[in-house]
């Protein structure tokens, strides 16, 4: 049928459905769902609802935060390279609703605009109707919805076609991704397009999750061979990465706010939890015994230009963790300043502006994922049981010379550390 044909048809179908009438043709049932649900919501349909924009701050959090942003390269290979050829543009949104990024042809980046179709913009079902974005979160499957298939007039002049993309560790839904355009410019094929490429993103992340339990197994399986007893390493998802006395498991559930201490594991029973980089070591134990302290020192070691680490010792023994340039200058803060520093006082440390706090927020986060029961946050410090122990060079000059970080600035020009096998503080 031809496009505009189809978009007068519709129009006469959403009439009747409003008017409780009987149609000129049925709506898909996927539609026809959506209709109801926003008919019993209030919904208006010809009044172009729309909410408070996410600010800048507020939007680059989520992205940081966001698994989907891993995957960008994936979405915008699949997508981009035909976008501009086919006048549509690419919207990537959360969980939420909140569109997150946006890429495409300027035309129509302009067009959607003017819709509030915009980075940082609501487009749940329940806020602006039926839509690609909001009705594909809803219904948690790839939809299209063309032309008067929108609940709300205003959105007749356009087509869209949502993909939901979901997280394969856990089945979680982490947001949508939707390909959309001016209603001449529909395609039937555009949803198994965009469905295919949601579904290599998600082949994506599982790839990128094999990839970390290798990471975690390779740290656990010389503390697995040194422990008598039984132990299970796991990822934060309870995906297990190697095991020593036990039937190996796939996964197993984890209790939330999983840390480290005294725990009881449905599937193993009474455990003691252990940070690893990546995961978990969780140790069975006698319900009657003592449990040890999970981790007992850290020495963060700063003294090697460009190779600096963080060595973890607990009751299973100990590992060590590699450290980027950022990180690096994060933990030595912490370690100078164990009563803890907030995200403002360390956006101030690193860049001279306590406004900075989504990105400190977010490498923050990055951190604790490997450090996990070794740092505390609400302020940001070392676990209070945690001895910790820092390796300067024996030159001050040489103390992260990478860093321009107006506190390690300071910290180089005020010396500091001593001879042997380096300056050492606590």
């Amino acid at each position: 049928m031809d496009a505009r044909e189809a978009a007068r048809l519709l129009k006469g179908v959403r009439a009747a459905a409003l008017a409780g009438d009987r149609p000129p043709a049925a709506p898909r049932p996927e539609i026809a769902e959506s209709w109801r649900r926003m008919l019993a919501g209030g919904v208006h349909p010809d009044r172009d609802a729309r909410s408070r924009l996410l600010s800048a701050a507020e939007t680059e959090e989520r992205r940081q935060v966001s698994p989907l942003r891993e995957v960008l390269p994936v979405l915008r290979e699949g997508l981009l390279p035909a976008l501009d050829e086919a006048l549509h543009i690419m919207v990537v949104a959360d969980a939420d609703g909140r569109l997150l990024w946006r890429e495409g042809h300027s035309s129509i980046l302009r067009k959607a605009d003017r819709l509030g179709f915009a980075v940082g913009a609501d487009w749940h079902e329940a806020v602006v109707g039926t839509n690609g974005v909001g009705t594909a979160l809803v219904t948690r499957r790839p939809v299209q919805v063309f032309s008067a298939e929108h609940f709300v007039s205003s959105h007749h002049d356009w087509t869209c076609a949502g993909a939901p993309v979901r997280d394969p560790r856990d089945g979680q839904l982490l947001g949508v991704v939707d390909v959309s355009g001016p209603l001449a410019t529909m395609h039937p094929a555009t949803l198994a397009w965009v469905t295919s490429v949601a579904r290599l993103a998600e082949r994506e992340l599982r790839v990128r999750h094999l990839e970390s339990l290798e990471r975690l197994r390779a740290v656990a399986a010389p503390l697995l061979a040194r422990l008598p007893g039984r132990a299970v390493a796991v990822d934060p998802h309870g995906w297990t990465a190697a095991v020593t006395g036990l039937a190996p498991a796939d996964r197993m559930p984890l209790p939330k706010g999983l840390g480290p201490g005294r725990l009881w594991v449905p599937q193993l029973g009474d455990c003691v939890a252990e940070p690893l980089p990546g995961g978990w070591l969780l140790r069975l134990v006698d319900a009657s015994a003592a449990a040890p302290p999970a981790v007992s020192r850290v020495v963060l070691d700063l003294s090697r230009p460009r190779s600096w680490s963080a060595s973890v010792y607990g009751a299973a023994g100990s590992w060590s963790q590699e450290l980027s340039p950022r990180h690096a200058e994060l933990l030595f803060l912490l370690a100078r300043t164990r009563s803890g520093r907030s995200a403002a006082e360390l956006a101030a440390d690193l860049f001279g502006d306590p406004t900075r706090t989504v990105t400190v927020r977010a490498e923050m986060s990055r951190v604790r994922r490997h450090l996990a029961g070794v740092l505390a946050h609400r302020p940001y410090r070392f676990a209070e049981d945690v001895e910790v122990e820092l390796i300067r060079p024996e030159d001050p000059a040489l103390l992260l010379p990478h860093s321009t970080a107006p506190a390690v600035v300071r910290a180089r020009l005020g010396g500091g550390g001593g001879g042997g096998g380096g300056g050492r503080g606590v």
